[in-house]
């Protein structure tokens, strides 16, 4: 009986440790990253490198401006506004109009881009990530599936994408995107905001996006 209870003092912190760690991930690997994320490996990690840096940084400022900055705002203006706590941000029926906001600030941004004529390979990124939002919210409709691993599918496809387009082998990268998407998948597991099959068939969406979305849009 008192070996019961100590083990249950034990596992106790151990619960605690794994949600607070699991919250943590979820919460600093947000899909809102992903376009930033690429164009930082495209511009800093590339030949693209050789790109005046006074251009790289307008072209990240665009990017943070309508994939992160804006969709942040306006949630955080209809979180205020609707009265929604954290949680039921993630509910599914509220999935929806987060989404259409998100998809919005996207489709400005990649109109900026033609505007500007920025090159298929960096607009292929947004492009990628919008069709990811569109297929995402398609689902939700009807079913529920993981946001933050399609996010991880949508890398690894953009690096076999872009493997594919400049014709260099990205196993690197795909071994610490791969990782880190397998982290994010449990992460939302052990959170019970999706099951296993949820989490899989956000994978396959993101990755089908990324292939999609950059070789062939």
């Amino acid at each position: 009986m008192e070996q019961i209870e100590e083990q249950k003092v034990v596992e106790q912190p151990m619960n605690k440790w794994l949600l607070y760690c699991a919250r943590l991930v979820s919460v600093i690997f947000t899909p809102f990253l992903v376009p930033l994320i690429a164009f930082c490996l495209l511009f800093f990690c590339t030949y693209l490198r050789i790109i005046p840096f006074q251009a790289r940084i307008q072209v990240l400022s665009l990017v943070v401006c309508f994939t992160i900055a804006i969709p942040l705002l306006a949630i955080y203006v209809l979180q205020w506004l609707k009265g929604w706590s954290f949680k039921d941000l993630g509910k599914q029926e509220h999935r929806p109009l987060l989404y259409i906001l998100t998809i919005l600030s996207y489709v400005t941004c990649l109109i900026a881009m033609y505007r500007l004529r920025l090159p298929r390979y960096m607009t292929g990124i947004i492009m990628a990530s919008l069709l990811c939002m569109v297929m995402c919210i398609l689902i939700n409709c009807k079913w529920k599936i993981s946001v933050h691993v399609a996010s991880g599918g949508l890398m690894i496809g953009g690096l076999i994408s872009y493997g594919v387009m400049f014709n260099f082998n990205p196993v690197f990268w795909l071994g610490w995107f791969i990782l880190l998407t397998g982290i994010l998948g449990t992460a939302r597991m052990i959170l019970c905001r999706h099951t296993l099959l949820e989490v899989f068939i956000g994978f396959l969406v993101g990755l089908f996006c990324g292939v999609i979305g950059i070789l062939f849009i």
